[in-house]
């Protein structure tokens, strides 16, 4: 089978790693007080060149700059919008794969007036990881979903945005802004991490949402026009693909459930080139939503835990391929762990050694099962 030369690739994976023990502590310097945003980003600078090499030495074609810039996956750029404010956090109790409940509050983003990309966010970082690779270098971004799904009307001004369509348009015109940035700067491969589409195929989610005044089952058809219109623009030749989660906070996760409620709109509405869908453990389902997978379209395999240690079969995951295969061809399919490693920078309860053992895993799989990575 021919290598894949555009991404996602054969052996890929969803982008963020475990924080070095140094940028941890230099991040704890600067809170401190004795350490200059300069002298961070000179830490960050050196982490991200390591962790540069670290994907090409396993073979990886995509790298990432492991969201070592980021204190968490999506806030970090949600609130460098104009109109974004966070302001405390809910509690949500995670569960890991033990049974223990971790509790854990994310700041909660908030739309105080109407919204405005004001500056380009991610392209200085994206053309520092540019000049730290010869491969192909991926930012990964929140989806534009994250400004309303956690919070829903409640946590959107109303002065600001009396009708809801009216916010929609503009959190799709700040990211139409951002990706036409990023496709100037040279940027060829964008992931959209969206928690929210795999937590309405959770029935605890979904009623939430009913609490909160929203349908669960209009949602996913509303949050695809919302990213469609956020990409329309994107450059001719720029992948754009989505990541689905289920939560992912230093190893524990909050919704499960298959993909089937959101699986016709997920892959028949959605204008992305391609899924990187989470399928480590029972808590995904099955692969049956895959039935609605367009000729078109590319899944990504998150067969690969990130949030325990244990070490995948290799004779297992090429099973799991074939089972999926039965639904979808095989060179539609790729193969990645199941969500990034550490999507905060706390990190998963995992050591750096299986975080490369892992990863190892999944590029020897993908060369044995379609001849590349």
């Amino acid at each position: 089978m021919t290598q894949r030369k555009i991404p996602p690739f054969r052996a890929d994976h969803v982008g963020s790693f475990l924080r070095p023990q140094a940028l941890l502590e230099a991040r704890e310097r600067l809170r401190a007080g004795t350490l200059t945003r300069p002298e961070l980003r000179a830490a960050e600078d050196r982490a991200i060149r390591d962790i540069v090499r670290f994907q090409e030495d396993l073979g990886l074609t995509g790298i990432t700059d492991g969201e070592f810039r980021r204190t968490y996956f999506h806030v970090d750029f949600l609130e460098q919008l104009e109109g974004v404010e966070t302001r405390g956090g809910i509690a949500v109790s995670f569960r890991n794969a033990l049974g223990t409940e971790v509790n854990f509050a994310p700041p909660v983003m908030r739309v105080t007036r109407k919204l405005r990309h004001v500056k380009p966010i991610q392209t200085e970082d994206f053309r520092f990881l540019r000049s730290a690779t010869q491969r192909t270098p991926k930012v990964t971004i929140p989806s534009p979903t994250m400004l309303h799904f956690r919070g829903g009307r409640g946590a959107i001004s109303k002065e600001a945005y009396p009708d809801l369509e009216a916010f929609y348009d503009d959190v799709a015109a700040c990211y139409r802004d951002e990706l036409k940035q990023l496709g100037e700067a040279g940027c060829t491969y964008v992931q959209l991490d969206d928690t929210n589409l795999a937590y309405l195929c959770d029935a605890k989610m979904r009623e939430g949402a009913r609490q909160r005044g929203d349908d669960p089952d209009e949602l996913p058809r509303r949050y695809a026009r919302l990213i469609n219109a956020a990409i329309a623009d994107r450059p001719a030749g720029m992948t754009v693909c989505v990541h689905l989660c289920r939560g992912n906070f230093q190893s524990a996760w909050v919704a499960e459930g298959g993909y089937e409620p959101v699986a016709e709109v997920l892959f028949n509405e959605l204008a992305v080139d391609g899924y990187f869908l989470e399928y480590d453990d029972a808590r995904s389902g099955t692969f049956a939503p895959l039935r609605f997978v367009p000729k078109d379209r590319i899944v990504v395999l998150g067969l690969v835990s990130t949030k325990v240690g244990t070490l995948e079969s290799k004779d297992e995951l090429k099973r799991r391929i074939d089972e999926a295969a039965k639904l979808v061809p095989l060179e539609q399919l790729c193969l990645s762990p199941q969500c990034g490693f550490s999507s905060t920078v706390h990190g998963n309860e995992i050591a750096q050694e299986s975080q490369a053992t892992k990863l190892r895993l999944v590029v020897e799989t993908a060369r044995e099962v379609w001849g590349s990575a």
